[in-house]
């Protein structure tokens, strides 16, 4: 069973809120952050104090996972045996950005032959637009195959404390290859690791790393 935060930074409210945690809504924290406000986000249902969110302090960073966060309802999409040119990327995502469409986790493989798999998501709910875009609208862009997948998720480990602490990823990965949960994408930054996986996998991947990192009461 998840806990209760006591504090949380605005930096790693931010990062949970965009990842899918239903705790606040991700403008309110923008708005809070940019204007240097302390919100305290309180139970409808218990009393208590609640949790802090606030500027990064010295000392948050002893917790090195904060929370959790997943989604489900992600769509894959693969584009097998892109002509590897420059301007790929750009090629692909800019029409997809021009129809106001969000896309998350980006993978490009090593080129092969001088053609590359490119690889990223979406919510589901644009699987059609997006599959409209990549069909209709990319110029001067070859592909041999286009693999959709809607059967996927995602869980995003975030905190602060991972800029002072080495090997959370390979602690995630064990445990998880331990759990026989299998890794389709990866993606990081400062302070998160997002990991893509099969939809139905993602309560027992949840499950698995509250466990590894004592996120549990």
């Amino acid at each position: 069973e998840a806990k209760k935060l006591d504090s949380i930074s605005m930096e790693e409210m931010l990062e949970l809120s965009g990842q899918g945690a239903k705790v606040i809504q991700i403008r309110a924290v923008e708005f809070a952050n940019k204007y240097n406000v302390l919100v305290r986000v309180l139970s409808s249902f218990e009393p208590g104090s609640g949790t802090l969110i606030l500027q990064e302090e010295e000392g948050m960073e002893d917790a090195v996972i904060t929370g959790i966060a997943s989604q489900t309802d992600q769509t894959k999409f693969t584009l097998h045996g892109v002509a590897d040119t420059p301007g790929i990327a750009s090629g692909i995502l800019s029409p997809i950005s021009d129809e106001g469409i969000e896309v998350d986790v980006i993978v490009q493989n090593i080129s092969v032959s001088n053609k590359t798999d490119f690889t990223f998501t979406v919510a589901t709910s644009d699987r059609p637009q997006v599959e409209a875009v990549l069909k209709e609208k990319m110029k001067g862009i070859s592909y041999d195959e286009l693999i959709i997948d809607e059967a996927i998720g995602k869980v995003s480990l975030v905190g602060v404390g991972m800029r002072s602490h080495a090997g959370i990823a390979s602690s995630a990965f064990n445990a998880l290859a331990d759990a026989e949960i299998n890794i389709q994408m990866i993606s990081t930054s400062e302070i998160k690791i997002t990991i893509v996986i099969a939809e139905d996998e993602v309560e027992n991947a949840v499950r698995t790393l509250h466990k590894t990192f004592n996120l549990g009461d």
